[in-house]
């Protein structure tokens, strides 16, 4: 199956182009620069020119492929959401697949309640406009749209985990949004990539899949973890959400959302089965240790 990755260079997008690489698949990855280009082709991977700005010219390259996996964002509406509209009115009617990578965050604060892809949605206002985008994903006729909202990824020494790991190397303490006692669920990088094979290959039209790893972890327990990886002993320090929102603005808030999530629906419909380290063995041992 000819299937091109959007952002597939990127963090989540390098992960799911070596596995759906590995499952069989002609992956072509969309380049937007020529240090993209090269980075693909170091792989072994077709580039596409690009750019999710440009709506009409990823609109016409739908036409050289059987199935999109949507990884890119540059996190904004004006830009995501008319690019992922364009590419879905040139499939219409077509039967191609078109996975969106949406993410938790859209749940917001889950407020001690486990949740599922069929919970009622309270996205954090960083992420508001993305239950819209699903949305056109899962009723765009004629194209087997499905979503897959990720967790906090963790893995190959990148994410959002490695800015714990960093501020504990560069300031001797793991730095955290909020009081730490939030919880995030988290997704191991090798174990979603998988599951967007899976996906690919098997999820019905319409499939929301929540992907998540396990029991949500504790915040001051993951930034704990960081710093032993980092060689700061364990060092944490709170960092207030109000400083927090100076710096990061939304980002801070979706930082401090305290979620639990379930992969039940993965579990069961795909038999995606996570079998990675947990993120605190990856932190203090694994991928984001000193060594």
């Amino acid at each position: 199956m000819r299937t091109l990755v959007t952002g597939a260079t990127g963090y989540i997008g390098s992960a799911v182009v070596d596995a759906l690489a590995r499952a069989g698949h002609h992956v072509l990855g969309l380049a937007r620069s020529d240090d993209a280009r090269r980075k693909l082709a170091a792989r072994g991977v077709q580039a596409l020119a690009g750019d999710l700005a440009e709506a009409a010219g990823l609109a016409a390259l739908t036409e050289q492929v059987d199935a999109i996996v949507w990884t890119a964002t540059t996190n904004s509406e004006a830009v995501d959401a008319p690019a992922v509209a364009a590419a879905l009115r040139a499939m219409e009617g077509t039967g191609k697949r078109f996975i969106y990578t949406s993410g938790v965050w859209v749940h917001g604060d889950t407020r001690g309640a486990v949740v599922d892809e069929d919970s009622p949605l309270e996205a954090a206002e960083l992420v508001a406009w993305r239950p819209a985008v699903e949305q056109r994903v899962l009723s765009a006729p004629g194209v087997r749209g499905v979503v897959i909202r990720p967790g906090i990824v963790y893995g190959r020494t990148g994410g959002i985990p490695m800015m714990l790991a960093a501020s504990a190397r560069d300031d001797g303490a793991a730095r955290y949004v909020g009081t730490g006692e939030n919880r995030w669920p988290v997704v191991f990088i090798e174990d979603l990539a998988q599951l967007y094979v899976r996906a690919l290959e098997q999820a019905p039209a319409g499939t929301v899949l929540v992907a998540v790893q396990g029991p949500s972890v504790q915040v001051k327990e993951i930034a704990t973890a960081a710093s032993e990886g980092a060689g700061a002993r364990g060092n944490t320090r709170a960092w207030p959400l109000e400083d927090a929102r100076k710096q990061f603005g939304a980002f801070a808030d979706a930082l401090a959302l305290d979620q639990q999530l379930t992969s039940r629906r993965a579990e069961q419909l795909l038999g995606w089965t996570p079998r990675g380290p947990g993120i605190l063995e990856e932190l203090r041992t694994g991928s984001y240790a000193r060594r």
